[in-house]
């Protein structure tokens, strides 16, 4: 059913006019939406790359005639994508900066489910990255116009939108993700957070984050030291040989994970204070932890590079059928991904609402205003609002610079 179904969102619920607002930023800079990349990809996987559009009315026009089974989003370029083969340089100019979280990446400590699983629990394991990546980009960085998205299955994407943001070279996003990263290593890596140096206020900050979520999500709903399987992941990153045998036999004398990290936190804070322990054992090892266990596990080479697309805010996920929408950070633990609205859902929900009003009053509304999207589009309009005055101030400054005095 997601072909019929998709040709109705699109005709009816799409917010065109949102979006086009958007990603043409009050075209400043100037044509920026024209020389935005699009890709679609259609039916049977099939897929179309450097798509781009003259305005917001070509652009619906062929969402709607084209119906892709997902929308991504790519870099503005020195000249219109559609035109790449005839142009000499073709390169990308600017991009919001993006990230990329997915569950899967999860998977080595989440124990209720794995894959493309998810459920409420392994779900804070998100509702942590947004907290502590939000306040980083916002306090470390000074953005505002942040834009946070549920990917429609297993994850979230975050667009940063302000102009500084977008138009960062390839190397400052590079160097900018880095920072962010605290796990290191491949799989084979059991280790993969390790602070040399004294705790970095960013660290201390993140830190603080994760241990609000802490017991509730390691020691609760994973119940991650509740075997010796689990326990045993945990005290692997405990460098110390000798420290972590002796985990290794109180482990079993504890009735349950609560405990059990209450045994390792005492033992590792006494091994602290002790001179045999000085080399192996830093003042820092329980925050590494910690970290390494809720820290967000970013994608940084989605954020690394100018010409990668991510997924569009507010298409749909082929396999679930839910909406990519928008959501609140501040409000990000009280967010349901399991409640996202799908499009047989959103049908149902316009059918009812128009059910029994005459045909002038079922146009007096827009669709999506008789749906559950209503909410995550409201949000988006007051994010635009907000981008909008930062874009008029940008196109004065513009108008300013070109004046001949």
């Amino acid at each position: 059913m997601l072909p019929d179904l998709l040709a109705i969102y699109y005709k009816r619920l799409f917010p065109y006019n949102q979006y086009y607002k958007w990603l043409s930023y009050g075209q400043a800079p100037k044509n920026c939406f024209q020389k935005r990349e699009f890709s679609f990809t259609l039916a049977d996987d099939i897929y179309i790359r450097y798509q781009s559009f003259k305005d917001q009315e070509e652009m619906e026009k062929e969402i709607k005639r084209q119906c892709p089974h997902k929308i991504d989003i790519g870099a503005v370029y020195s000249f219109r994508p559609k035109d790449h083969r005839t142009v000499a340089v073709f390169t990308p100019q600017e991009k919001e900066l993006v990230f990329d979280i997915d569950m899967t990446d999860y998977d080595e400590v989440r124990t209720c489910c794995s894959g493309a699983e998810i459920c409420l629990k392994c779900w804070k394991f998100m509702t942590i990255a947004v907290k502590i990546l939000d306040v980083a980009l916002r306090e470390d960085f000074g953005y505002e116009h942040i834009l946070w998205v549920y990917s429609g299955r297993r994850g979230i994407h975050c667009w940063v939108c302000d102009s500084t943001a977008r138009a960062l070279s390839q190397s400052a996003r590079s160097a900018l993700a880095e920072y962010l990263q605290v796990l290191r290593g491949g799989d084979s890596q059991a280790k993969k957070v390790n602070i040399s140096h004294k705790l970095h206020p960013a660290l201390k900050r993140a830190e603080g984050i994760a241990k609000k979520f802490f017991n509730q999500l390691v020691l609760e709903d994973q119940d991650m030291l509740g075997d010796a399987e689990g326990w045993g992941k945990v005290l692997a990153l405990i460098p110390d040989q000798t420290l972590r045998e002796s985990l290794e036999t109180l482990m079993p004398q504890c009735s349950s994970s609560k405990q059990r990290w209450s045994t390792i936190q005492s033992e590792v804070n006494k091994a602290v204070n002790k001179t045999e322990y000085k080399k192996t054992v830093k003042p820092n090892l329980l925050t590494e932890i910690i970290l390494q266990l809720v820290y967000p596990r970013l994608d940084i080479n989605v954020t690394k590079g100018l010409n990668h697309l991510l997924k569009s805010p507010f298409c749909v996920h082929p396999k679930t059928g839910r909406v990519c929408i928008c959501f609140d950070p501040t409000k990000a633990e009280q967010f349901d991904p399991l409640a996202v609205p799908h499009l047989g859902q959103l049908v149902d929900e316009i059918n009812t609402f128009d059910a029994g009003k005459t045909e002038e009053e079922r146009g007096a509304l827009p669709s999506y205003k008789k749906t559950s999207m209503k909410e995550s589009v409201a949000l988006f309009e007051t994010f635009l609002s907000k981008l909008a005055k930062d874009n008029a101030a940008r196109r004065r400054e513009e108008s300013d610079s070109t004046m001949e005095f």
